[in-house]
C-alpha cells in the first residue's frame, strides 16, 4: 500500500476505535433516562465516569489525522457540515458539563434538569454522527472548485436519516450490553431487557439500510469486485450480528459485548469499502469527488506523520488499556463518585 492507502486505513482505524469506545458512553447517555432512581442513575454514570473523556481523545486524533494528512477534505466536509459539526460540538459539551455538574447539588430538580440534557445531548450527538456518515456514503453536493454547498437541513433526506437512527439504535445496544457487565442485582436484570429492546430495533434498522444502500447505491459494493474479500467482512459482520443474542441467552455478557466490538468495527470497514479511494463522494458529477490522492498532503508529509504515529500509538493503546484494567469489575458507587 502507499502512503495515501496506509493513512485511509489509519483514519478508519481511529474512527472505529472512537465508535467502538465513546459508543458505550453515548449508549449509556442514550438508555440514561430510562432509569428513574437517583442512586441507579449514579451507578449508569459511575460506569463511564472514568472512561468518557479519554474515550473522546479517538475523535480529536481523528479530526487531527485528517486534517493534516487530508487537508482539501478535511476543508470540505468541515465547510459544507460546519452547522452539524457545531451541533456536536455544543452536544458534547454540555454531555461533559452535565456529567460533572449534576452532582454538585442534591436537589431533585438540579438533578433533573442535567440528567435530561445529558441524555438529549447523547442522542443528538450520535444520530448527527449518523447523518453524517449517511451523506458520506449518499453523495454530497461538491463543485468543481471541491466547496461543498450545504445547509444542516438538507443533510436531513431519508437515507441519512435512516443511518442516524441506526447508529442511536446501535449505540444503545452497546452501550446496554456494556451496562450489563458493570452492574449487579435487579438492574442489572431490567437492563438485559433493555439489551433485547435495543437489539430488535437495532437489527431491524440494519435490515433495512442495507437494503436501501444495495438499492439505491449500487456503488457502494463497487469495490466487491475487484477485492473479493471483502466479502468476508460482510459474513464476520452478520456472524457478530448474530452471536449477540446468542452470548446474551447464554449469559455470556463479555462476549456480548466483543461481539459488539466487532459488529461496530465491521460496519466501518465496511464504510471504508464503500467510500474508497473516495474521502467525499460528490453525488453531481462523480469527477469532482476528492479522492485519497487529489485531496492529500505531500508524501514527505505523509511519511512524517506515518513515523509520529508508529512513535505514539503503542503509548495511547498502554494508557488505555491500563485505564480498563484499573476500573475493571461492577460499579462501586461512594461518597466521592459521581
Amino acid at each position: 500500500m502507499d502512503l495515501n492507502t496506509v493513512w485511509f486505513v489509519l483514519l478508519g482505524i481511529l474512527l472505529a476505535g472512537y465508535a467502538i469506545l465513546d459508543g458505550f458512553d453515548l449508549g449509556v447517555g442514550t438508555v440514561y433516562l430510562t432509569v428513574k432512581k437517583d442512586d441507579e442513575r449514579r451507578i449508569l454514570l459511575n460506569s463511564i465516569g472514568p472512561l468518557w473523556d479519554g474515550n473522546e481523545v479517538w475523535l480529536v486524533t481523528f479530526g487531527g489525522a485528517l486534517f493534516a494528512a487530508f487537508p482539501n477534505a478535511y476543508a470540505s466536509i468541515f465547510s459544507g457540515f460546519y452547522s452539524a459539526f457545531m451541533l456536536v460540538l455544543a452536544a458534547l459539551i454540555v454531555r461533559a458539563v452535565s456529567i460533572e455538574f449534576r452532582s454538585k447539588h442534591e436537589g431533585r430538580m438540579w438533578r433533573a434538569f442535567w440528567d435530561t440534557l445529558f441524555s438529549v445531548a447523547s442522542i443528538v450527538a450520535t444520530f448527527v454522527f449518523g447523518v453524517a456518515v449517511g451523506n458520506c456514503i449518499w453523495g454530497l453536493p461538491i463543485g468543481a472548485d471541491g466547496e461543498l454547498s450545504a445547509s444542516l437541513f438538507s443533510l436531513l433526506h431519508p437515507y441519512p436519516v435512516l443511518v442516524g437512527l441506526l447508529t442511536v439504535a446501535g449505540v444503545a445496544m452497546h452501550g446496554s450490553i456494556y451496562l450489563y457487565l458493570k452492574t449487579e442485582g435487579e438492574l442489572q436484570q431490567r437492563i438485559h431487557n433493555w439489551i433485547w429492546t435495543s437489539f430488535g430495533i437495532f437489527l431491524v434498522l440494519y435490515l433495512l439500510t442495507t437494503i436501501f444502500t444495495l438499492v439505491k447505491i449500487p456503488r457502494a459494493i463497487q469495490n466487491f469486485d475487484r477485492a473479493p474479500w471483502a466479502w468476508t467482512i460482510v459474513v464476520a459482520n452478520m456472524l457478530a450480528i448474530a452471536n449477540i443474542p446468542r452470548a446474551i441467552s447464554l449469559k455470556r455478557p463479555f462476549y456480548a459485548f466483543l461481539s459488539s466490538c466487532a459488529t461496530i468495527a465491521a460496519l466501518i470497514v465496511l464504510f471504508g469499502a464503500a467510500l474508497f479511494p473516495n474521502i467525499v463522494v460528490a453525488s453531481g458529477n462523480p469527477a469532482h469527488s476528492l479522492t485519497i490522492y487529489d485531496a492529500a498532503s505531500s508524501q514527505k508529509t505523509l511519511g512524517i506523520m506515518l513515523l509520529v504515529a508508529i512513535i505514539g500509538m503503542p503509548f495511547v493503546l498502554a494508557y488505555t488499556a491500563v485505564i480498563y484494567w484499573t476500573f475493571r469489575g461492577k460499579v462501586q458507587v461512594g461518597r466521592l463518585t459521581y
